[in-house]
């Protein structure tokens, strides 16, 4: 199948053949007519099998009726993170270019007022985060009552960040008769408790079972000591081991880890650059372009980066900590393997991780293959204990087994005692013999002034 067979309009089609595609994926291919028919749509496929074109495409076809007001924007696609917002948008501007159509970011980390002007003068896409739109909502710079369609994707994202009482809230606010695409890659109980409810009969299209990793994607698991530098040294060896290795994104669980961990490496000589949640918006932005155009070798990110950036190059992801959730699993390998290339999805694994292991091999159905010795026969290498870079202090003893301090016993007489006779001025021989100063004569009464009683 063609993407010339999918109904869409003479305008995107010339946008996809600029762009070298001519193709579609199985997701593509089943979801495009039927967004195109206007029906609501459950997509369910792991990441990187193209899910951002199946509903940017049809919807360009929609919108080339109709234009948009001001504050009132015509379609609304809901990002959980600031990083898949800014993606969807190059997508839009990418096939667009032969459209007169206006697009509006509404993402954290940008001002207001510039987003405000956006809005003013009528948009025909708009791509926010939940937390930042409502916040225009609130603010009144924003009506929902003219939303055509609304794309929720990443929903089990959305989920694992805590964004579905805002999802909840935007879906009354919007038009009941819009048209709803819904995409995820996991679809636990709660997610499945949404579709049911703001659904009208979607047209679900499976492309593959929920929560399985692409084909293309070679697993291999790696073991470890527990000690952080034994990971970070097995880590160092797997990158300089690695055949064909061209960049890598390294996973870490926490945000801490990921700065140490990047410190660590470029200490060793290793290109590397950090991406977390407590950075900034330009400097999470900066990272993300020195990955792309290839001048970062290595980006090590916490889960902000697993779900859905586009990154189509990637040879190799590592992760340095299992997640603790086996859902994230499938999110982070799928980095790599997109478009149909090949990659490596490497995980070390410690002795305290057997438990996440279990569970990541229990929702994908597979048994991934160790890479040398696995948990059960796995020997660390000995190490020494480093001394401490500052010597530890003695604990102090408690007061009950203190002995008791010796107080001086308190003065009776104000006689001088040995003490005040230490603290008196040395006096030399010549002070010795000189005579005694005679003390001083009262002063007589002065005959012109009368006694205090007869003033």
């Amino acid at each position: 199948m063609k993407f010339s067979e999918l109904g869409l309009s003479e305008r995107v089609l010339a946008a996809v053949e600029a762009t070298g595609y001519t193709t579609p994926t199985p997701i593509q291919a089943e979801a495009i007519p039927k967004v195109l028919e206007r029906k609501d749509v459950l997509g369910i496929a792991q990441t990187g099998t193209g899910k951002t074109a199946a509903f940017t495409l049809p919807m360009l076809s929609l919108l080339e009726r109709g234009r948009a007001r001001a504050r009132m924007p015509r379609t609304l696609i809901l990002e959980p993170t600031r990083e898949l917002a800014a993606q969807v948008e190059e997508s839009f501007n990418r096939y667009s270019g032969n459209q007169k159509l206006t697009v509006a970011l509404l993402i954290g980390g940008v001002s207001f007022a510039e987003q405000d002007m956006k809005i003013t003068r009528g948009v025909d896409v708009l791509i926010a985060t939940p937390g930042r739109l409502l916040d225009h909502f609130e603010r009144g710079k924003l009506l929902l009552t003219g939303i055509e369609v609304l794309v929720i994707d990443e929903a089990d994202r959305m989920l694992d960040m805590g964004f579905i009482p805002d999802i909840e809230r935007i879906c009354k606010l919007v038009p009941f008769t819009r048209q709803t695409l819904f995409f995820t890659a996991t679809m636990p109980p709660e997610i499945q408790r949404i579709t049911e409810q703001f659904l009208h009969n979607p047209v679900k299209i499976e492309v593959a079972r929920p929560s399985s990793a692409a084909a293309t994607i070679t697993q291999k698991l790696v073991a470890s000591g527990a000690k952080d530098f034994q990971k970070r040294e097995t880590l160092r060896n797997l990158i300089r081991g690695e055949a064909n290795f061209k960049n890598a994104i390294i996973f870490a669980n926490r945000k801490v880890e990921v700065a140490t961990l990047c410190r660590s490496l470029v200490r060793h000589g290793f290109n590397a650059a950090a991406i977390h949640g407590d950075l900034d918006q330009p400097a999470r932005m900066k990272a993300l372009d020195g990955f792309r155009s290839g001048e970062i070798a290595l980006l090590i990110a916490s889960d902000v980066a697993a779900r859905g950036l586009d990154i189509p190059d990637v040879s190799h992801v590592f992760n340095y900590d299992l997640p603790t959730h086996a859902e994230d699993y499938v999110h982070r390998i799928g980095r790599t393997g997109r478009a149909g290339k090949l990659g490596t999805a490497i995980s070390i694994v410690c002795p305290r991780d057997d438990k996440y292991l279990n569970a990541i091999e229990a929702l994908t159905k597979t048994k991934i293959a160790w890479e040398g010795p696995d948990l059960t026969t796995f020997v660390p290498p000995p190490y020494e204990e480093r001394e401490p870079r500052r010597p530890e202090r003695s604990r102090r003893a408690p007061m009950s087994t203190r002995p008791k301090r010796d107080y001086a016993p308190k003065r009776e007489s104000s006689e001088p005692q040995s003490s005040d006779a230490a603290m008196e001025p040395v006096r030399g021989p010549a002070e010795d013999a000189a005579p005694e100063r005679a003390p001083r004569a009262e002063r007589a009464p002065r005959a012109d002034r009368a006694p205090r009683a007869d003033r």
